[in-house]
């Protein structure tokens, strides 16, 4: 079970974090290789306000391709199978690799804005199908463990992405295009160790109808002695759909089966984009800063903060005992409270020596917090609310939410930021208490139970208490 989370996630959530991490470092060197290139086509200085927009579409065409991915990862999913879809979404990211690899010997920056957009839908496809196919092979009571793996390695994918990207290895002007096209080597890792492990036991059964690759699979994922208990599980489901074939994202939107686990994974999403984890990063260089931290040692002080993530997302592994409830109100109630604190020593740091120390101990808290609850624990929910019929559609109608939050906040969140100051924290303290209020009110405890168990606890929301 183990190695197959690894196999999984190396290609998988590991490749978003990783590409939306390296894309930082060196956005001098772009800058630079963009003005000699357009000067050498064109025998004219790229003006700044173009050069501003090649800038913004190199960065932001990777959130059109997720999009992009989510929209078809379902479709993937269901038509390849789980392990078949990461398999073909490898073949998109070495793809993407090697246009970004040659665009600088060249001389076309339009490869570097279609690799950026092919590996924007490597991840979309990835963060759809990864938390997708972990959740179906893993047995209940080490469903949310397990399904850490996606968080573990999307912050992981961050944190390399930090190391990989500091200029004393590829993040220096020379090396920058072999830092853009380094995501072939987790899609070649995977080509080389995924085809070793078994599909989907669920997929294989309820979808395609072959119960002897069923229990082959699970013999492999659960042992010879253990894998009945599973095995009748995906029975009674399968039995219970009663030939339901895989739904389309908008027939989720008019079946009343699944109408609040559809609107808690949408809330629960916008949540997680919404929380001000943006506004935490941007502000961190401007508190260490203040904190008396050189410019030039600010970027191994922010290694800190992908670290932070690290550890929680591996520290939530083993903390899911409390359930997956616990874990999200909980991260949700201290990001407010974190929120609260960061908007009165960001307004006061100039009053207090100590002030700029207890806004960098706000950051790392902050984010610490976010890794307990929103960052590990949404991913895991999405595939728990759902049956296999309704499944892939929830995450391509998650993924989607996802990306568009993401765009929208990246176009918006500058003007909040210029607009309030400090005082953006304001809007995220209240929009991370009222996540924390809603899943308090509707979304009941999913740990051990099975996903027919998980649906009968939403039925009276759906239909009603006398249903």
């Amino acid at each position: 079970l183990l190695l197959t989370v690894c196999a999984i996630g190396i290609g998988g959530t590991f490749q978003y974090g990783y590409n939306v991490s390296i894309i930082n470092a060196p956005t001098q060197h772009i800058h630079k290789f963009l003005n000699e290139t357009w000067s050498s086509r064109y025998q004219k200085e790229l003006n700044s306000d173009l050069l501003t927009f090649l800038w913004s579409v190199i960065a932001s065409i990777f959130s059109l391709g997720g999009l992009c991915g989510a929209l078809i990862g379902g479709s993937m999913a269901i038509r390849l199978g789980r392990k078949g879809a990461l398999l073909m979404n490898n073949l998109i990211a070495i793809l993407a690799s090697i246009s970004m690899g040659i665009s600088f010997p060249t001389g076309l920056f339009e490869l570097l804005i279609a690799g950026r957009f092919l590996i924007g839908i490597n991840s979309g496809v990835g963060l759809c199908v990864q938390p997708l196919y972990i959740g179906e092979f893993a047995p209940k009571h080490l469903r949310g463990g397990l399904a850490m793996g996606t968080s573990i390695f999307l912050t992981g994918g961050i944190l390399t992405g930090q190391i990989i990207g500091l200029r004393e290895l590829l993040g220096g002007e020379k090396h920058w295009p072999l830092l853009l096209s380094s995501s072939c080597i987790p899609a070649l890792a995977q080509l080389l160790f995924l085809p070793w492990f078994p599909e989907s036991p669920r997929y294989l059964l309820i979808d395609r109808g072959d119960e002897l690759s069923c229990l082959k699979a699970l013999k492999r994922f659960h042992g010879s002695s253990e894998y009945r208990r599973e095995m009748e599980d995906i029975q009674r489901e399968c039995f219970a759909l009663d030939g339901e074939k895989p739904k389309k994202p908008w027939q989720l939107f008019t079946d009343r089966g699944v109408r609040w686990q559809l609107i808690t994974v949408i809330v629960m999403t916008i949540g997680q984009q919404l929380s001000g984890i943006n506004a935490i990063y941007f502000y961190a260089i401007y508190v260490f800063e203040q904190a008396g931290i050189l410019a030039e040692k600010i970027p191994y002080v922010t290694l800190g903060t992908g670290v932070c993530e690290c550890l929680t997302a591996l520290s939530c592994v083993r903390s899911n005992y409390v359930g997956r409830r616990c874990l999200i109100i909980g991260g949700y109630l201290l990001m407010t409270l974190w929120c609260t604190v960061l908007t009165f020593s960001l307004t006061y740091q100039e009053l207090y020596s100590w002030m700029p120390y207890l806004s960098m101990a706000c950051v790392f808290a902050f984010i610490l917090s976010f890794g307990l609850g929103p960052g590990g624990i949404t991913n895991t929910l999405t595939a728990e609310l759902f049956v296999q019929s309704s499944r892939p559609a929830a995450y391509m109608i998650a993924g989607t939410v996802s990306w568009i939050s993401f765009f929208t906040v990246g176009m918006l969140f500058p003007f909040i930021v210029n607009g309030l100051k400090q005082y953006c924290f304001v809007v995220f303290l209240l929009e991370c208490f009222f996540v924390a209020a809603f899943i308090f009110l509707i979304i009941p405890e999913t740990k051990n139970k099975s996903f027919l168990e998980i649906k009968k606890e939403f039925h009276k929301l759906n239909f009603g208490r006398n249903a």
